[in-house]
């Protein structure tokens, strides 16, 4: 989908450009300055006004991002005036002619309705008003109609509705990336919800138990536990930010294996490793800690007791513009060909908890190229990488959440 809303906005360009050009020479004659030909200087100009409007309008269609990007818009068209609306009224309104908002409203049903643009003469008692006639071009996504773009100017113009289309499909594809940029948004969320659900309530019954066994023997201990416990859910169940800090994400994993450590004692053994310098990194939130519990649950609860230790060993290096993530355990491993399975969606995940939901965020917040990378056998253990870019547009972690 992206790759194809990314060809359509190179195949528009050019259109835009000539209407661009064509508009200001018809409207407004000046000379060109710099080097080129009059289309190369159009071309530059479109693709520099076309970047200034596209930014707004990828926050979704509001009265605020059309009244930042309408000025700009205008400009592509060179008209006297532009307006944006959504299916009940004007959001904003540029140039001369404001007076006509009432005519454009009632005159929208029919295209709104059909989804195809319309050019008609408007009506005005003002003698001086330049605004005679208006082209009404819907704005779509996914064939929903969401408001429509409106240019207006002293006389019919066959050029000027052929680039009120084009400048509107261009509108119409920064609508549709905002669309899926929320769409993201909503998925990364109802993942992290999903994510939070699949914390074993054997987890949680096993933790409340190891407390209650300190109660009488050790109140100290269990206190400290009971604190571990707290502080741990609070993090998991924490309700602002999308993102955290490599920092906190090793922070609630502490709490975890403390916990785990309660329980079985000396059977589990934990090495960090951990560069001081890619602390600050952001990641996904909850994004290691899953990779951490998975480690537990094949490493250590897939032994029987008699099998001896298990050992778990994380480590976080610094690798120039990323931070490398390994979680390694020595324990059952799975078989590589039902792990593909399950992080294709094609079996349950209850034999790798969380791997496959850690993986789809990852590659939805950086890529493709930042998937896990798991090695396994069966009982030859599991490795775990994960590569985090430190610095990602649009990743940035909330603020750090210290215990009370």
């Amino acid at each position: 989908m992206s790759g194809f809303i990314a060809g359509l906005c190179v195949a528009i360009l050019p259109l835009l450009a000539a209407g661009f050009w064509l508009g200001r020479r018809t409207a407004r004659p000046e000379s060109l300055v710099g080097l080129g030909t009059p289309v190369e200087h159009a071309t530059f100009e479109t693709l520099h006004t076309a970047s200034l409007a596209a930014p707004p309008l990828r926050a979704g269609l509001t009265e605020e991002t059309a009244r930042k990007s309408a000025r700009r818009l205008r400009t592509l068209l060179g008209t006297d005036a532009l307006c944006l609306t959504d299916q009940k009224e004007v959001l904003v309104w540029d140039g001369v002619g404001g007076h006509h908002r009432t005519e454009i409203m009632d005159r929208l049903a029919g295209p709104l309705e059909s989804g195809r643009g319309e050019a008609f003469p408007l009506t005005c008692e003002t003698p001086d008003c330049p605004v005679r006639w208006a082209v009404v071009t819907p704005l779509t996504v996914d064939d929903r109609v969401h408001g429509a773009l409106v240019a207006c100017a002293p006389r019919e113009s066959a050029v000027l509705v052929r680039a009120a289309g084009e400048v509107a499909r261009w509108v119409s594809v920064q609508l549709e990336l905002a669309d899926l940029d929320q769409s993201r948004t909503r998925l990364i969320e109802a993942e992290i919800k999903a994510l939070r659900a699949q914390i074993s309530p054997h987890f949680i019954f096993n933790s409340l138990a190891v407390i209650a066994s300190f109660v009488r023997t050790d109140p100290e201990r269990a206190r400290e536990l009971l604190l571990e416990f707290a502080d741990f859910t609070r993090y998991s169940f924490r309700r602002h930010g999308d993102f955290t800090t490599l920092a906190d994400e090793l922070h609630a994993i502490d709490h975890y294996l403390a916990l785990v450590r309660a329980r079985f004692g000396d059977r589990l053994s934990v090495t960090l490793q951990i560069a001081p310098e890619v602390l600050p990194v952001a990641l996904p939130f909850l994004c290691l800690q899953p990779l951490v519990e998975n480690a537990v649950k094949h490493g250590l609860e897939g032994k029987a007791a008699s099998a001896g230790k298990c050992h778990i060993s994380i480590t976080a290096q610094d690798a120039g513009a990323e931070a490398l993530v390994v979680i390694e355990d020595d324990g059952a491993g799975m078989d590589p060909v039902a792990l593909r399975r399950i992080l294709a969606g094609e079996a349950s995940p209850s034999g790798g908890i969380g791997l496959s939901n850690v993986d789809d965020r990852l590659r939805q917040v950086y890529g493709d190229d930042y998937g896990l990378v798991i090695e396994t056998a069966v009982g030859a253990g599991m490795k775990v990488t994960a590569r985090l870019p430190k610095y990602q547009p649009g990743v940035h972690s909330a603020s750090r959440l210290t215990r009370p």
